[in-house]
This record gives C-alpha cells, structure tokens and sequence, in this order.
C-alpha cells in the first residue's frame, strides 16, 4: 500500500483468550477481543513509508509467532483508498500461546519501565495463600494404582499484602498450587481444566513427567476448555511443576507453579509432621508495601528485578495466614520448592539445623547436619529437623535482604525447655 491509503482490518478470534493488533511505530492499536466479544475493527491512515511491525500486544504472544509486517510505499500519484483485511480466527490455542514444539521456548523482549496508573486496591480480593499443611497423606508401601487428578486454572484478584491487592494466575486458586502425590509406578491421569472466565491460555510442565514437554506441549488449554495427559511416574523424588504458556516467565510470577512429590516403593520414613512450602517472586509496577491494586511490570520481570518476594503465593501468608506448628521432640518435614521464576534460594530456619536434606529434591541425594540448603528456580528440597526446644523459629531466604520484602514464614513449637539445649545467661544459670 501507498502513503495516504486508508487501511481498515476486520479482525476476530474463535478462542478465549484475549487478543489485539498493535502497530507500535504508526502509534495504532486496536481494542482487545476474544471468540466472546466477537470481531473487532481498527481503522487508520498511512501516513509515512516504511516497514512498519505489528504484533498482539498481551504478554507472550509476540513471542509465541502472533507478528507480522505492513509495507508502505511513497505515493506515487492520488490513489484510491483500500482497505486490508485480517482474520485470527484460525488461529489454534497451541500455537497462538504454546510455543511447544520441540524449540526453544520463547523469552521475554526488553520492556520499557511501566507507566501504568495506580489503582486502588480490589474489596472483593481472596485469599490465596495455600496452605502448608495442606499434604497428602503419605502413601507407605502399596502396589501401583492408577491416580486421578483434576486441576483448574483461575485468574483471580488476590491479597498480595495488607491493603494491597494482585491479579493472581493460579492452579485452583491457590499459590503454590495444590500439592500432588504418587509413588514410582503408579499410573497418573491429570485433567488441567481452564476457567472460562479466564483471559488467557494455561497449561501445566511437570518436571517429574517423562515426555511431551512435561505435558506443557499437549496441556495449552484455552478458557473454558480442559485437557487430560496420561503419565507414569519414574523417578522418585520431589518435583515443581508450572504453567509453560508463553510468557512462561509470568505466568510463572503470577502463581502458576506448585509440586509432585513422586514416593520410592515403599514410601517414605515416618515422620510426625509435614508441610508443603513454595518461593516465588512478583514482579510490579509500584514499590512493595504500595498500597494499590499492583500490576504486573514487564520491564522489571526482563531485568529480573521483583518488588516482592514471598513464600506460598503473599506477605504474611506463613506468619499470618497459616503458621507451622509443631511440639518438642516431633520431627518436621519441609517439602521446600522454588517456584521463582528466576532466583535462587539459600533456604534456612532461624533457630535451626536441619538434621536431614534430601538436596535437590533427590530422594538418593542425602545430607545430614545441614545449616542452609541452595535451592534453585525450578528445584525443589526436602528437610527435615526433630525439635529440640520451644519457641519460634523463622523461615527465611539467607539472601537477608528479601526478609524486608515479605518472604519471612513461622514454625511454632510448643513444649517444656530443655536448659541443657539452650539458655540465657551462664553456665551456673542452669
């Protein structure tokens, strides 16, 4: 086309996600739509040669091959106006948003820092601080069966802090999410449903899965649809999983991630409390403690430069919410992951050694006598310590810092002092 021509594009999607059509140079950009709204029109003039990109504007989908390119020519003479014409309604929820086939996944670009105008925090905003004792029971020494799981994906305004609220992408409206639990052998049939009020695709990586890109590639679930994968567990050990839809990374610091824990014949030792504990970050446009409803900062998210950092999902979430509670001489199973996406944990309980580390996550991977364990971004831990003396002992990241941008947890212990394991003051004060 030629300076000067009108170009007019009719444009529509058959799914549920969310879309657009951003021409960023020309400075044009349509309304959002979906297969709900129906089609939408964006009308403009070219007004400069040039060759001029256009891609949908909504996190990842540039990435996962929603581009293209619009050429304008010098005018050579008057001519009369024409309109172009695009339709997105063929286009399929895997490869509009999965970018799952068998390449490298798709990253971020380079954001410029947010302008996004504050928002008062949400009233209607949910807790979705999961629940570290919320555990299935251990499975001990069985034959293999055959397991089913049904998980939804939920967008959801949550309470990030108090006075301070976040649009969540979660797995069953909880961060981590829920925390599954099979033994080598089994058969495992997982159903990942997606809300239909959801604006975006989901779906679910587990790393324990052997195949199909952990099921990321045969999981992207548009809103209202669901998937079922079969698999078979393999491998013994602890294991995160998450949502692998372009932009993985935010989908990620939204909340989508949580665990499987994947139990040797036999099972595990007996212990006399577990707990299922998560780390992850949030990436927004205003600095923590802000009062607002925050939104999510691409830029910060590229430079991997998070705001909070928070244990289960929120501030507070394992010293107000949920606490971890526990008596004098009881052993304590923490099943630890890094949901992340992008930073590393030096785990650590104030008061405490851990007497047992399975480091990595690896049931073969044993230590004992263990101060800090380094858990990375997609890795997991599980410790364990017998309780020697009452008191509060805090959970923290050893990266210090963090602490004052709200990842601090609580494990309370009850019970009668022993002045041989700890005192104030001198050896004659006993």
């Amino acid at each position: 086309m030629q300076v000067g021509d009108t170009v007019e594009i009719a444009i529509a999607s058959k799914e549920g996600a969310e879309h657009d059509i951003t021409f960023p140079d020309l400075k044009v950009e349509s309304k959002r739509f979906s297969g709900a709204s129906g089609p939408t029109t964006l009308r403009f003039v070219a007004t400069r040669a040039g060759e001029f990109p256009y891609f949908c504007s909504v996190a990842g989908h540039k990435e996962a091959g929603m581009e293209g390119k619009l050429i304008v020519t010098a005018a050579a003479a008057q001519a009369p106006a024409q309109a172009a014409r695009g339709d997105m309604g063929g286009v399929e929820p895997a490869s509009a948003h999965g970018g799952m086939d068998g390449h490298a996944m798709p990253m971020p670009a380079v954001y410029t820092a947010s302008a996004a105008p504050a928002l008062p925090a949400k009233a209607d905003a949910i807790s979705i601080a999961g629940d570290p004792s919320a555990v299935p029971s251990p499975i001990g020494a069985r034959a293999p069966q055959t397991l089913k799981y049904r998980i939804e994906t939920d967008e959801v305004t949550g309470k990030l802090d108090n006075g301070t609220t976040f649009t969540y992408w979660t797995f069953d409206k909880q961060v981590p999410g829920p925390m599954l639990r099979a033994r080598v052998g089994d058969t495992v049939e997982l159903t990942l449903a997606n809300a239909p009020t959801s604006k975006m695709n989901h779906s679910i990586d587990l790393h324990a899965v052997m195949g199909g890109m952990g099921g990321g590639g045969d999981t992207q679930v548009a809103p209202g649809q669901q998937k079922t994968i079969t698999f078979k567990p393999m491998h013994p050990g602890l294991y995160v999983y998450h949502c692998a839809t372009p932009l993985v990374p935010e989908h990620i610091a939204a909340g989508m991630y949580g665990m499987i824990l994947i139990e040797p014949e036999g099972g595990l030792p007996k212990v006399d409390k577990e707990y299922y504990v998560m780390q992850g970050e949030i990436y927004t446009t205003k600095p923590f403690g802000t009062h607002v409803h925050q939104q999510v900062d691409m830029a910060k998210l590229s430079a991997e430069q998070p705001e909070y950092y928070v244990f289960n999902g929120a501030v507070g979430s394992l010293t107000k919410t949920h606490k971890l509670v526990a008596d004098v001489g009881q052993t304590v199973r923490v099943y630890f992951g890094v949901g992340g996406p992008n930073k590393i944990s030096s785990f650590h309980i104030i008061g405490g050694v851990f007497d047992t580390v399975y480091e990595g996550g690896s049931l073969s991977g044993v230590k004992h006598d263990v101060q800090t364990t380094i858990v990375p971004p997609g890795g997991a831990a599980i410790v364990e310590m017998k309780m020697q003396y009452p008191g509060k002992y805090m959970l923290v990241d050893h990266a210090l810092t963090r602490a004052g941008k709200g990842l601090v947890g609580l494990l309370e212990v009850g019970g009668k002092a022993d002045p041989a394991v700890y005192h104030v003051g001198s050896v004659q004060a006993q």
